[in-house]
């Protein structure tokens, strides 16, 4: 067929090639495998480990820039994972040792190789595939072999194997899987492995929060228990001072519990998607029961969900406590506003009080300025007339000034009541265009 010429999105493929990039290891019984999972951000050194693993066994190394590797050495089979907070190292080899973990196949590694790797372990697992036994296991043989443990157990893969697993961490620092292969595919063998993987891992970070939330409640419970008493309070403040104080005390309460957010949001939110996961991959199992044995989901919903739970608990009540906090400060505020927008309506009376006062005052010096302009006025005119007496016109000068007395002080009094119209109807003007 004719290839066909198109305009492809630049990462297309790399999009496409997303969803094959980690493929499940084909793996048949009896098969050994050990897997750890580091919490560390230090790619670099990750790849520099990885690739003096390959150098000294002469295998090539991967892409400085790789987040998996999946890789055949002559002992063994190695697969590497880069994710967000951690990464995994998963080996597989062959065995024919019908002794279950009577050793590691990280005992393959060289000699101080595992202490190159940057991080600290947060899962460590011994699994064993074996073939179909000619026997059935015992609740003696499962005692056992995991050191007479509680044992969770079920049927999967519609019957093609059985897991049997404890939890627990052995004396050797490591967990153990035992999987019992009746009649699985290289490729379905190789998915079960890696579910059974992934829950183990994703089951510790989903506890990673649980510390977290058991330090912080008691901290959210003295914040609950200020808050209450702040609330209680609210209601019996009547001076703007103690309502100020009373919101100072409420932002040092905000500020704490934003900080426990703070600490808190990213890994409890983590928490509840690794606890998806871990349900999810329990359902991919298609678990059946084996009478007498808790299945991996009755073990995880008495086991794990409490502890879910309860970050969810504290997480929800951080969200509430931040909440009130909210609410309690918008209410001191609003009272706040109140107290100082009456505050503010008392002033501007008051200001109004004086403002009349001034008014008043203010007429009293108009009137007196009309007294002492109408004076000049008069004396002015005085001396006019007896500048025209000494021209020899006769005039009576006090009569004369006796009449022009209430001309001058009527044309005084005219004058300043016309300049103050003017004056307010300018202020007037101002305002308008304001």
């Amino acid at each position: 067929m004719a290839s066909i010429k198109l305009n492809n999105y630049s990462q297309r493929f790399i999009l496409n090639n997303e969803v094959h990039a980690r493929p499940y290891q084909l793996m048949s019984s009896p098969m050994r495998v050990s897997h750890i999972a580091l919490l560390s951000n230090d790619h670099e050194q990750e790849i520099k480990a990885i690739s003096s693993l390959c150098d000294h066994f002469g295998v090539t190394r991967p892409n400085s820039d790789s987040n998996f590797f999946i890789a055949d050495f002559p002992l063994f089979q190695m697969r590497w994972e880069r994710h967000t907070e951690f990464s995994t190292y998963t080996l597989a080899e062959p065995v024919n040792s019908d002794q279950p973990f009577a050793e590691s196949a990280l005992s393959k590694l060289p000699e101080n190789w595992l202490a190159e790797l940057p991080g600290e372990v947060l899962t460590s697992l011994n699994l064993e595939l074996v073939r179909n036994l000619d026997e059935e296991l015992t609740l003696v043989d499962l005692h056992k072999l995991f050191s007479s443990n509680t044992v969770a157990g079920s049927v999967v893969s519609s019957g093609a194997a059985i897991v049997w697993t404890d939890f627990n961490i052995h004396g050797d620092g490591f967990n153990r899987v035992l999987i019992e292969d009746k009649d699985l595919r290289q490729r379905q063998a190789g998915r079960l492995v890696q579910r059974i993987l992934e829950i183990e891992t994703y089951r510790m970070l989903a506890l990673l929060s649980l510390p977290l939330a058991r330090k912080f409640s008691l901290e959210l419970s003295r914040s609950d228990t200020e808050l209450a008493r702040l609330t209680q309070q609210v209601s019996g403040l009547w001076k703007i001072e103690e309502e100020q104080k009373l919101l100072e005390e409420l932002s040092r309460i905000a500020a704490n519990v934003e900080h426990i957010a703070a600490n808190t949001g990213y890994r409890f939110s983590a928490t509840n998607a690794y606890y998806g996961l871990v349900n999810r991959r329990i359902t991919e199992l298609r678990e059946q029961r084996i009478d007498g044995v808790q299945t991996f989901q009755e073990f995880m919903e008495r086991r794990l969900t409490p502890a879910v739970r309860t970050c969810e608990s504290v997480s929800e009540r951080v969200n509430s406590l931040s909440n009130r906090i909210s609410r309690v400060s918008d209410l001191l505020r609003t009272r706040i506003n109140i107290n100082l927008e009456a505050q503010n309506r008392d002033l501007l009376h008051s200001m109004d009080k004086r403002a009349a006062v001034q008014l008043r005052l203010q007429e009293m010096v108009e009137g007196l300025s009309v007294v002492v302009l109408s004076y000049y006025g008069v004396g002015l005119i005085g001396y006019m007339l007896k500048g025209l007496k000494q021209l020899n016109i006769n005039v009576n000068t006090d009569l004369a000034i006796g009449i022009s007395v209430p001309l001058v002080a009527l044309t005084v009094y005219m004058g300043l009541r016309l300049t103050r119209r003017r004056l307010d109807a300018r202020l007037k003007d101002d305002d308008a265009s304001k």
